[in-house]
């Protein structure tokens, strides 16, 4: 066997808290070898990141490393920083979990991968923009050429993630540590993306390191698994053992878990679709002006759609559709540029802000990506809470009850309510913001991609609470995702966009199972299944009839 390109003996992690060492990572164990894929698969806060971050130290400055992690024969414990900013790029690169964190805002996408480029390599300002387009392009990010002088404000969720994923591919690297890759992305791209990182790691010999929660990507992807729980490793083995012959109850339970396109149960409306809509677009148009270099750009075009009360409407489509777009102008962030958009059956299209502030209390969203969403200075107890406050629903103890009592539905523990956002895990700040979307009981939920944070046992049990809430505060709900598997279990109806427009809509099992437009169908035979041999064939034949 070949020498391995990674090697990690009885590595820890521990963080300084309010005097104490809390174990996030304990005595971590493996090998990962050239051409290999190694998962590490587990719930939100049992170690994962932490552990991936840790092996080039790039953690926060109250946690402390001990053990061993080589990687071509140096020690990254031991390692100065010189040795470390050499290493981190090249030898090893990162794709992380939110990249509107990881990527600069200040500085536009084109130019973050072109620093990666000449950081490393002897390298003109010509030929690393080349490089840096091309590069762009081999994630089929639109338009490269415009897209290289776009923030990543600019850019959608998927988008923003193919960026730092070309950025971690601009080296070549050897180990690739891939933190969650395809959370922001719908199930093309996500499958175009799994066949990029493939290709590398054929073409370089590349290993790679995949921390995700998907356990279809995991089937995909992975020749090991390794199973994490509570920091500690409880189950390590190949593919097809994990999958087929789990021993360890914790895995079981993951995998029992996981969502299956198909596997839902039948769910009547209760609600009368003679009752007035909470939600009614009609021939709705949203345009982003032009700004700078960039021009005019129209996201949404004579989209038409109603939501009813008690109803759940799953919104998919690919990054970029305009998903998002539809969403954020249903509760006012975005003007309308013509059409009209009813909220509670009040016309809001030219609403002013004063106009919307009542109107916003009936409504409530789920943003995508909760580290940016979250205000870093606040406890998140304020954040929750904050809603209430300006509402004039509740102060003092009560306020604290309430807020106490929210944190319970998401299940966080009510002591959470003094940390900060980067005191959490990605799949906690989650929970956090949908926390602070129920905050006013609204009548219309937003829920932007609201698990995608969230591994398969924490996103079952979610996706049962907002079932048990929806049934009982029957609000309407636009969900918004790119997990068909899980659109399946909570939607009634089915909405799907491509490149701004409607282009079908009906009953759930309707679109499920006979959709009758073909970019419907591709989206529906991109899902990953969790069972590696399944998604291998699938794979196969989606690779063959391209």
């Amino acid at each position: 066997m070949s020498k391995p390109i990674l090697k990690v003996e009885d590595f820890s992690v521990d963080f300084w808290v309010d005097g104490v060492w809390y174990p996030a990572a304990v005595k971590m164990n493996f090998e990962l070898h050239p051409g290999k894929v190694l998962a590490i698969v587990g719930e939100s806060g049992s170690g994962k990141s932490t552990t991936a971050l840790g092996l080039m130290d790039l953690l926060a400055t109250n946690a402390r490393r001990s053990g061993s992690v080589l990687v071509k024969d140096e020690d990254m414990i031991k390692a100065k920083g010189s040795v470390l900013r050499k290493f981190r790029g090249k030898e090893v690169a990162y794709i992380f979990q939110e990249p509107m964190t990881a990527l600069n805002p200040v500085y536009t996408i084109g130019f973050q991968v072109v620093e990666t480029l000449r950081n490393h390599f002897d390298m003109g300002p010509k030929t690393a923009r080349d490089r840096a387009i091309e590069l762009l392009t081999m994630v089929e990010i639109p338009n490269p050429e415009q897209s290289f002088d776009k923030y990543p404000h600019q850019l959608s969720g998927g988008q923003r993630q193919r960026a730092m994923i070309a950025q971690a591919l601009a080296c070549d690297p050897g180990l690739l540590v891939a933190d969650e890759p395809t959370t922001a992305l719908d199930v093309t791209i996500q499958a175009e993306i799994l066949d990029l990182m493939r290709n590398l790691k054929t073409r370089l010999n590349s290993a790679i390191l995949l921390i995700t929660h998907d356990m279809g990507v995991v089937a995909d992807m992975a020749d090991e698994i390794l199973v994490m729980k509570d920091g500690f490793t409880v189950e390590h083995g190949s593919s097809d053992q994990v999958f087929n012959r789990p021993t360890h109850p914790y895995t079981k339970e993951l995998l029992a878990a996981v969502p299956k396109l198909g596997s839902s149960r039948k769910r009547e409306l209760k609600v009368a679709r003679d009752a007035a809509p909470v939600m009614k677009m009609e021939n709705v148009t949203i345009e982003y002006p032009k700004r700078g270099r960039i021009p005019a750009f129209t996201a949404v075009k004579d989209f038409s759609l109603e939501i009813f009360p008690g109803e759940i409407v799953g919104l998919v489509g690919e990054s970029g559709s305009g998903k998002t777009t539809v969403g954020r102008a249903a509760i006012g962030l975005l003007p309308v540029k013509s059409g009209r958009l009813e909220i509670v059956s009040k016309d809001i299209t030219k609403a002013s802000q004063k106009e919307l502030f009542p109107i916003r209390r009936h409504t409530g969203i789920v943003f995508q990506d909760p580290a940016s969403s979250l205000n870093p200075r606040l406890p998140i107890g304020e954040s929750i809470g904050e809603p209430i406050f300006l509402a004039k629903l509740a102060k003092g103890d009560e306020l604290n009850r309430k807020v106490e009592d929210l944190l319970e539905q998401v299940e966080l523990p009510r002591s959470y309510r003094n940390r900060f956002p980067h005191e959490l895990s990605g799949g906690q700040r989650q929970r956090v913001g949908i926390a602070r979307a129920l905050a006013l009981t609204p009548d219309l939920l937003i829920a932007d991609e609201p698990t995608s944070a969230l591994d398969v046992s924490v996103q079952a049990r979610f996706l049962d609470l907002l079932l048990e809430l929806q049934d009982k505060l029957k609000f309407a709900c636009l969900f918004i995702s790119h997990d068909l598997a899980v659109v399946d279990i909570l939607a009634h109806r089915i909405a799907v966009m491509q490149d701004g427009r409607l282009v079908e809509v009906g009953d759930r099992d309707a679109i499920l199972k006979s959709a009758k437009d073909p970019y419907t169908q591709r989206l529906i035979a991109a899902v990953p299944v969790p069972d590696p041999a399944e998604q291998r064939k699938r794979r196969e034949a989606r690779l063959a009839a391209r």
